[in-house]
Formats: structure tokens, C-alpha cells, sequence
């Protein structure tokens, strides 16, 4: 059995060392990326405050699949190009949203969400997934929030 929780208040480079650690340990040696996924937004949402979304979009033949998440339903297709998870998979780099709603193209999954922010998963320099975060917080991400989200994207790009 596994039991990983965050430390309450600490300083989020330790949060996502911590996060790190548990992904790390909890996906080491399993070869099933949907495994992996799934206990990976489980520790997203176990480990982060203020989210109501975290999870994956699966790169295939060309447009995002939905993957394994925790929060409400969700959009299951979205084309490269289209809304935050479109534009992070179409041009390779995170995108940080402080306000979804001024965000050109949005697509509203949730109607609660605020702000997002969507890392690109790349193996061999190509995206095969990208990790999504929404919040119904506006400006809840941060650049150390997207350092340890393209932290979790390294780690992931060999396990899922």
C-alpha cells in the first residue's frame, strides 16, 4: 500500500520535490502507461491545492485523447491548435493561463475553471501527451508551479 501526502504549508520546490518522489516510487518498474497516468493525477490531486482538474491528454494519430484524470468529466478530443491543451501540444511549451477566459479559443470542459496550466509531455523531442491543470482560482499558477509540472513531464516521458 501507498501513502503519500503532501506536507502541509511547505514551500512549493518542496512540494514538487515531494510529488516527485512519490510519482517516481509509485510508477517505478510498471510498464502500463495508463497505470502510471492514473496514479499520477491521483497524486496531482492529492498534492496540489486548489485544483478542480488534473490530469492527462494522450497524444494519438494526431489529436489529444483524453487520459486518465481526476475532476469532472471532461472533452474527450481536442485538436492541436485548439484551447490551452491544443496550443501546449501544437507549439511543444508550456502554456501558464492566469485567466482561461481571455485566452483566444478556450475550450470550457468546466465551466469553473479559471486558470490552467498545460505541460507538454515529449519523448524523443516529439509531445505524446501534456499534463493538464485547471483551478477555479484565477492566477493560481505560477513559474515555480510550471518548473515542477515540466519536472513531472521529464519524469513521465520514459513511463507513460
Amino acid at each position: 500500500m501507498y501513502d503519500f501526502a503532501p506536507v502541509a504549508g511547505q514551500p512549493k520546490p518542496d512540494l514538487y520535490a515531494d510529488l516527485l518522489d512519490a510519482v517516481r516510487a509509485i510508477t517505478h518498474g510498471e510498464p502500463d502507461a495508463v497505470a502510471n497516468m492514473a496514479n499520477c493525477a491521483a497524486l496531482l490531486a492529492e498534492f496540489l491545492p486548489d485544483l478542480n482538474w488534473a490530469g492527462f491528454y494522450r497524444m494519438v494519430d494526431g489529436e489529444l485523447v483524453l487520459g486518465p484524470f481526476a475532476g469532472k468529466p471532461a472533452c474527450i478530443r481536442i485538436a492541436l491548435g485548439q484551447g490551452v491543451c491544443g496550443a501546449a501540444a501544437a507549439t511543444g511549451e508550456t502554456q501558464l493561463v492566469p485567466d482561461v477566459h481571455a485566452f483566444p479559443g478556450h475550450i470550457a470542459c468546466d465551466a469553473a475553471s479559471r486558470s490552467e496550466l498545460v505541460v507538454p509531455v515529449k519523448r524523443d523531442g516529439a509531445v505524446i501527451a501534456v499534463i493538464d491543470l485547471d483551478s477555479p482560482l484565477l492566477s493560481r499558477f505560477d513559474a515555480e508551479d510550471a518548473a515542477g509540472i515540466e519536472a513531472l513531464a521529464r519524469l513521465l516521458a520514459d513511463r507513460i
